[in-house]
């Protein structure tokens, strides 16, 4: 808790803890600490045409108000459900054949795990630590639920790509992917020590953060990973990224020849089965009720996975085999640090301390809380320092780097719930499900192209979440350039991503510069990391014109010496 319980001339703190357990006793026992007197119409009533409006909309929940335990459960399971596809995506992807091609019993454990770091740190987050003797806090005090990260996708995709290729990760005599536990080790042993620059950072000023690290720099950076990973997400909706989708022409069956109706990779079946969850997320947000809005996503895996089972798609065999529960560490990996990795990695917390910025000032606002002031800056300071402290813990609990998910700020918007309790009740059913290893094996088999339906989506929101940032940056003449700049390498690679490969032609047996070359070779191929560092150097020393105001854009060209009349944005640039 964050803010201590106000305490009165006439109340000691004994009274005080009383009153607390009087509180939690009615909770249960009356009707209005169980159900209370909200609007449950609201959540469940579906916008159909032609119809009358839906209920009134229900009062707001601030963030230690009263919230009828019935309440705090369904919403609980609604922010859970909300974030279940984001947090499930990224541990199937880098298990699986543009990871570490594990086989089904390592996809199991990593979506269990994955599931139950993530709704143990989130508990973290949510209730904000204060570090004694200290102004600093660990964690927000929201409702700030993490999940795993995104971003690794991109990084991870092109390390292990380089880990095969070098022989770091082993190959069959036919060239095939075989698993490689020792890659994936490396990947949390270098995403750990990495965590650490996100730790230091969190205890800078907000305002030098803000000046290293602008939108003008992230927004691009953010763009180029979410653009980066639409390309697995359309792979698997094809068929699946591994490689029976390496030579379409060859009509190879995916994800296997053994595999239930195995089909060529780019099948009408295959896409047809995306385009189904894709427009079940489209339907439940056009039609949908509030409840249904806000777990759109895993609404469209459920219907995907309805239809591809009754046609036959699934392998149950994985659900049959799979042990009833699972938790942390029932399988290790050894923990070692992949030295071309670090600079990637630290390109990698440098974005994502920087969406725990936007993404904890949006919970603040939709939460009806103050985006500025003392309280503000020390929300963000625990937001970036708890950020960069559970993805450390993360990685030793065998999961790669978590971050504040933005998703659920939807679900406090829509629902006009912003309490504390909804959120521990998230962090109960996460913890639920990942320990039910069942419910996870049936994720893990869920078919490829079902998953690329919902993968695709979410990734495209990641690059959406960007233009949002690029669309506060002030459009002068010299940020432009900037973007321009960035843009031009960082896109470039990521359409291209082997462009660089053949630049170092260095065969010698100095492993340190062959460790340094490839570092290199590995952060030219991840654009958003090129984009990010260019963006970042010209943002120092570009120094701003006095006269930059006074350019209009007129067919794509800068026509000086004509003054723009400002419109809707402020002295600052940003939106009013």
């Amino acid at each position: 808790m964050d803010e201590p319980d106000q305490i009165g001339p006439n109340h000691s703190p004994k009274r005080t803890l009383r009153e607390r357990v009087r509180r939690f006793v009615r909770s249960f026992t009356t009707k209005e600490g169980l159900i209370g007197d909200y609007n449950y119409a609201y959540l469940f009533t579906p916008r159909i045409p032609f119809t009358r409006k839906s209920p009134s909309a229900p009062p707001f929940f601030g963030l230690d108000d009263r919230v009828p335990v019935l309440l705090a459960l369904l919403l609980g399971l609604q922010h859970s459900l909300a974030m279940l596809a984001g947090v499930i995506a990224p541990p199937i992807l880098l298990g699986g054949g543009i990871g570490a091609n594990f086989g089904p019993d390592h996809y199991e454990y990593l979506v269990s795990t994955s599931l139950i770091i993530s709704g143990l740190l989130s508990a973290i987050q949510i209730t904000r630590i204060h570090i004694p003797k200290t102004r600093y806090y660990i964690g927000t005090g929201l409702v700030s639920v993490v999940g795993t990260s995104f971003p690794t996708v991109t990084v991870a995709t092109a390390t292990f790509t380089q880990m095969y290729a070098s022989g770091y990760c082993p190959v069959d005599d036919n060239g095939n992917r075989l698993p490689c536990p020792r890659g994936y080790g490396a990947l949390l042993g270098t995403s750990c020590l990495c965590s650490l620059l996100e730790i230091g950072l969190s205890f800078m000023s907000n305002r030098i953060l803000k000046r290293i690290f602008p939108p003008l720099v992230t927004g691009p950076t953010v763009l180029l990973i979410g653009a980066s990973l639409i390309q697995t997400g359309m792979k698997d909706w094809a068929g699946g990224s591994g490689s029976c989708g390496t030579d379409p022409s060859s009509r190879a069956l995916c994800p296997s020849p053994d595999a239930p109706h195995a089909l060529p990779w780019g099948s009408a079946e295959f896409i047809g089965l995306g385009f189904l969850v894709f427009v079940t997320i489209i339907i439940c947000e056009r039609f949908g009720s509030p409840i249904m809005k806000s777990c759109s996503v895993a609404l469209g895996l459920l219907v995907g996975c309805i239809v591809a089972a009754a046609c036959g798609y699934f392998d149950r065999s994985g659900i049959d085999s799979a042990p009833v529960a699972s938790f942390i560490w029932v399988k290790t990996f050894p923990l070692t640090i992949y030295p071309p990795l670090i600079l990637p990695v630290l390109a990698l917390y440098m974005v994502m301390m920087m969406e725990t910025i936007g993404d904890v000032t949006a919970t603040c606002d939709v939460s009806r809380l103050d985006v500025e002031g003392p309280m503000f800056d020390s929300r963000i300071q625990g937001g970036v320092l708890g950020n960069g402290i559970t993805s450390l813990l993360a990685g030793l609990g065998t999961i790669t780097p978590m971050s504040v998910f933005a998703q659920n700020n939807g679900v406090i918007a829509l629902t006009k719930c912003a309490n504390r309790k909804a959120g521990y009740c998230c962090c109960f059913f996460l913890v639920i499900m990942g320990i039910f290893s069942k419910f996870a094996a049936a994720l893990v088999a869920i078919p490829a192209s079902v998953l690329g339906g919902m993968t695709t989506f979410l990734f495209s929101s990641v690059a959406i979440s960007g233009i949002r940032i690029i669309a506060t940056v002030n459009f002068t003449r010299r940020n432009r350039f900037i973007m321009t700049a960035s843009f031009a390498i960082g896109m470039a690679a990521t359409l291209v991503p082997d462009w660089f490969d053949y630049f170092f032609t260095y065969k010698g047996d100095n492993t340190a510069l062959e460790g340094l070359l490839n570092a290199v070779k590995l952060v030219m191929a991840n654009g958003f990391a090129v984009t990010a560092g260019i963006g970042l150097i010209l943002n120092l020393l570009l120094a701003e014109e006095p006269d930059e105001d006074s350019f209009l854009v007129v067919g794509g060209r800068d026509v000086p010496g004509t003054e723009v009349a400002p419109t809707s944005e402020s002295a600052t640039g940003k939106p009013e």
